[in-house]
């Protein structure tokens, strides 16, 4: 099957809503981008998403085609939080030219995507996620119109408590 992509700005639960999954015994995959940022910024010579864009998006492209096939190898759906269509709305976002290994590279998900709006309730800043929740509003627009340009189905995750959300993206799934 091929892997279930869950996205939207920053602070959208997005993470939290893939612990429900988890617990619920589906296979999920974490946010790339965190994980490389923590990474990177122990290293002397980093490469983070402010300093250096592309290379930055270089380096989560490695990671999430891994995730992606990883996904598909299982015999159960699996989710990912964020997948290679956020690299090419990041890079839209960052005023740098989407290259169409990158488009042709955010192929082989699930056909439907599904979003979580940010809320302001639970939206923190800290050295991961520098934007403010304005900024994150933009994002999650950019990925929106990112992810129907590439040809997915967009569908918002309602606002609710996270088990009822997790409820929800699954009675979706036996839909589609």
């Amino acid at each position: 099957m091929q892997p279930i992509i869950i996205t939207g700005g920053p602070g959208a639960g997005k993470t939290s809503l893939l612990d429900a999954l988890a617990r619920r015994g589906y296979m999920t995959f974490p946010e790339v981008s965190r994980t490389l940022i923590r990474e990177q910024a122990t290293l002397p010579d980093g490469v983070l998403p402010w300093t250096d864009l592309p290379s930055f998006a270089a380096l989560c492209l490695d990671r999430m085609g891994n995730q992606r096939e990883q996904a598909k190898r299982g015999t159960m759906p699996a989710f990912v939080d964020r997948a290679i269509g956020d690299i090419c709305a990041y890079l839209t976002i960052g005023g740098v030219e989407v290259d169409e290994h990158y488009q042709t590279m955010a192929k082989g998900y699930f056909p439907t995507v599904f979003v979580c709006a940010p809320h302001a309730d639970i939206y923190v800043q800290d050295e991961e996620r520098p934007h403010s929740f304005a900024e994150a509003g933009q994002i999650h627009q950019q990925l929106i119109e990112t992810y129907r340009e590439l040809g997915y189905e967009v569908v918002d995750i309602p606002w609710d408590g996270i088990e009822e959300r997790a409820s929800w993206l699954l009675a979706r799934l036996k839909q589609d």
